[in-house]
């Protein structure tokens, strides 16, 4: 019987792995498609403007899709259960703001497949804090801790490579605005990764990665608008440059809804697997915004051919040490330490440890308390819907090149990890 036990726990935590796998290659596709309206800062358009547009974007789908697939019930029920970590899902939300706003600056100077890499040295710094403050990859044993520590040179290298491919970079930009890019994009992989504290101390206290976003958003929100209103010239500037971006402005809000679904695989890879190895698997949205930037948008074919190589070649042994910690899976040793943090934040707080332990494992604890559905919500949908649709009728092509047969590609592929990955995690948890 303790052996059949043994073995079930076993098989649940290997489903979990590879749940946690899939779904940081699902956020890979779509963080790197989310990214692709942010080129319209090479159009002239204010980059906190282009920040601000995306949020909006953000904030709608991420008050539509969690009450959709659960129910604001049920996500007032997870609020209710685990009201202090609505300050941190706050203070997440504003380091992503500023995060975003790095990357629109990042973009605007080195170009999107190059800043692209270099803002996802990210994993190094959520690798880090994740072995600090969540027992991640502690008593994993010396072949797991060679993966990740191997995985993670890998990317430091493939960073270098790629800062090294911008000097052959040809363009007319002011003298050390390349510099300023690179600072930009790694200023932003800074704050992202910090971001992850407050993912992975929701999640080993049991919360819905669907209640965590609802209240992420406020902080996001509130910081862009703040950003717009103290660095894009007061209110009335900031008025004004919405008006003229109107009309690219559907393409701003498809970008935040992208990158909500990205965001939302994320965090169950990082609730499944843990930050130090969900984060890295999901920066595999390099390799999308290298496709997206040098297929759809062109950017590499004003470079020679050495800095094209280079580019080429460092986002690959990103890949490669990105893909070397995802595939190092945590062992049942590490697992207990794991529990040991999970211990602490139940302690700290007063929470049901036995609720918690199940919610880990990807039961949908809340589900049988059946939380009540509301006829409105359905109404809110239809709303966020008609929001798209009234800015799709006054979209006009974007005034930037780029190729309709490759963008048309990239856009069914990301489709299928959507389709995928969405499958998968309503078999297993119910997206929980």
């Amino acid at each position: 019987m303790a052996q059949k036990q043994e073995t079930a726990v076993l098989h649940s935590a290997r489903t979990l792995h590879w749940l946690g796998v899939s779904c940081g290659f699902g956020a890979g596709a779509w963080l790197g498609a989310a990214e692709a309206p942010t080129k319209l800062v090479t159009a002239g358009f204010s980059p906190f403007i282009i920040s601000l547009g995306m949020v909006a974007g953000v904030f709608v789908a991420r008050w539509t899709v969690p009450m959709l697939l659960k129910g604001t019930g049920y996500i007032w029920m997870d609020l209710k259960e685990k009201k202090h970590l609505m300050v941190w899902a706050i203070l997440a939300g504003m380091l992503w703001a500023v995060a975003n706003t790095l990357t629109v600056f990042a973009i605007r100077n080195v170009g999107l497949s190059i800043a692209f890499p270099l803002w996802n040295t990210n994993s190094l710094v959520g690798l880090f804090w994740g072995w600090l403050l969540f027992n991640e990859l502690k008593n994993s044993g010396a072949r797991q801790w060679l993966k990740v520590l191997g995985g993670a040179a890998g990317i430091v290298v493939g960073a270098c490579v790629l800062a090294l491919s911008t000097s052959h970079q040809s363009g007319t930009g002011p003298q050390g605005a390349a510099t300023l890019g690179i600072a930009a994009a790694l200023g932003a992989g800074l704050l992202w990764g910090t971001m992850y504290i407050p993912y992975r101390k929701a999640y080993i206290s049991g919360m819905n990665p669907l209640s965590f976003v609802t209240v992420f958003t406020f902080g996001e929100l509130g910081t862009v608008f703040a950003l717009a209103l103290i660095f894009g010239g007061g209110y009335d500037q900031v008025a004004a440059d919405l008006t003229k971006a109107k009309p690219v402005m559907f393409w701003l809000f498809l970008g935040g809804f992208c990158w909500v679904l990205g965001d939302l695989f994320q965090q169950y890879a990082a609730k499944y697997i843990g930050i130090g190895r969900g984060i890295p698997l999901s920066n595999t949205n390099q390799l999308w915004g290298l496709a997206w930037g040098a297929l759809v948008f062109g950017e590499l074919s004003g470079q020679s051919t050495t800095a094209q190589v280079l580019v080429v070649v460092g986002s690959l042994i990103m890949i490669a040490g990105a893909a070397a910690i995802s595939f190092a899976e945590a062992p049942e040793s590490e697992h207990t330490s794991w529990d040991s943090a999970m211990e602490r934040e139940c302690t700290r707080y007063g929470m049901d440890r036995g609720r918690v332990e199940r919610s880990m494992r990807g039961e949908d604890v809340l589900a049988l308390q059946k939380p009540k559905r509301h006829w409105w919500e359905a109404l809110v949908g239809v709303a966020a819907l008609g929001m798209f649709v009234y800015l799709g009728l006054n979209a006009e092509r974007a005034p930037i090149e780029a190729n309709p047969v490759w963008m048309a590609i990239l856009s069914l592929a990301t489709l299928v990890f959507l389709v995928v990955c969405g499958l998968l995690l309503w078999r297993r948890t119910k997206f929980s």
